[in-house]
């Protein structure tokens, strides 16, 4: 586990490229913020968490919890996603939007981009 990166995945450069293709200019980890969000775009209060499926718990069906080891797994993601949630809230309390892109999403950039553009220009 000691090479699971937590910062330029692949997943976040994928959303980042698109973000700088749609012409928006942000700033990345911003260690003043709860949480340190992946991307923010402070002109507009506006922060975006980029979560692997795997990692934070999503139920898409990409990642599945592995058979071997359940008693450290299963509490290990449910530990990642109440993390989530508390730091969504805590930015939330600061007057900041959130939103969080999943790894699946990046499989349909258009809609991903779409749902971008909706959250970033509301």
């Amino acid at each position: 586990m000691s090479r699971i990166r937590g910062k330029d995945t692949q997943p976040e450069l994928a959303v980042r490229r698109l973000l700088h293709a749609m012409g928006f200019r942000f700033r990345l980890h911003r260690r003043d913020l709860p949480g340190t969000p992946d991307i923010v775009l402070p002109g507009r209060r506006k922060a975006i968490f980029v979560h692997g499926c795997f990692w934070h718990g999503h139920g898409c069906g990409c990642a599945r919890l592995p058979k071997s080891r359940v008693e450290y797994w299963g509490p290990k993601i449910a530990a990642n996603r109440a993390r989530d949630g508390r730091k969504a809230a805590a930015l939330r309390r600061e007057g900041w939007s959130v939103a969080a892109v999943w790894e699946c999403q990046l499989r349909k950039p258009a809609a991903l981009e779409k749902r971008l553009a909706r959250f970033l220009d509301g």
